[in-house]
């Protein structure tokens, strides 16, 4: 009992305390201060921009996040190991650094040809640097524990290849799969250091809610920032609820 009071105490100070704080100074002039903040076309089409592009970017992980994972489970490929450990890269690298990395890449006098700094692109191609690892992550153990009998039995009744991804490996795969996307999203929402220097942080063009935020702290308008942050934490909150929801129905529904 003392270690869960503890416990309760601990993820109290941690969690709901700055929560509670950011709450309080987002309603700094009431009601009608915290709505004509966060109605403000500048801060309306940075909040847009971030929760379409974190989207889409959620979409491609699922795709492409469980064609690694899979690849990486099921198929021979030589070097396996150190792609596993450059799928790890985005997490092993401070946000402020993979910024340096993906404007030198991307930006101007690109090694490859591809110069994007300061465009939506260039949002889009960052966030999916630091999102990529979530899905893969989540759905390798997953593949790892699959009874590929199952799979086996399938084929050798006549199921075609498709058949069995869609009726025996996807639906075991999906709670993975959503919880990967879940946190995919709440990080593309809430991401700054990778973005704040490729962007550009043009208004109405290529700046984000969290380099917004950034900006209304420079700006010493602090109540503005704290209600633009409440406004992507709700949309974080409800799209991990809703997927964990979902998640929670389709394990249900496998078993």
């Amino acid at each position: 009992m003392l270690g869960k009071g503890l416990l309760g105490i601990y993820l109290s100070a941690l969690v709901l305390l700055p929560i509670a704080a950011l709450l309080a100074k987002s309603s700094t002039g009431g009601t009608s201060a915290f709505w004509r903040e966060i109605s403000n076309p500048e801060a309306v089409a940075a909040i847009k921009l971030t929760l379409v592009i974190s989207a889409i970017v959620v979409v491609i992980n699922a795709v492409f996040g469980t064609l690694i994972a899979w690849v990486l489970v099921r198929d021979e490929l030589p070097g396996k190991k150190v792609v596993g450990a450059l799928i790890d890269l985005p997490f092993a690298l401070p946000t402020i650094v993979a910024g340096v990395v993906l404007l030198a890449l991307y930006g101007k006098g690109s090694p490859v040809g591809i110069d994007v700094a300061f465009t939506r692109t260039a949002i889009a191609l960052a966030l999916l640097f630091v999102t990529l690892p979530f899905v893969v992550r989540s759905v390798q153990p997953v593949l790892h524990e699959l009874d590929v009998s199952m799979e086996e039995a399938a084929e050798s009744l006549g199921a075609r290849p498709l058949t069995v991804l869609r009726r025996i490996v996807l639906p075991s795969l999906a709670p993975a799969i959503i919880s990967g996307v879940a946190l995919s999203f709440a990080r593309a929402v809430g991401e700054f250091g990778s973005l704040v220097l490729i962007t550009g942080n043009l208004p109405f063009k290529t700046e984000v809610g969290s380099v917004y935020v950034f900006g209304q702290i420079q700006n010493e308008n602090l109540p503005a920032a704290a209600a633009v942050s409440v406004v992507l934490l709700l949309a974080a909150l409800v799209v991990l609820g809703a997927l964990t929801l979902v998640s929670q129905w389709r394990s249900r529904h496998v078993l």
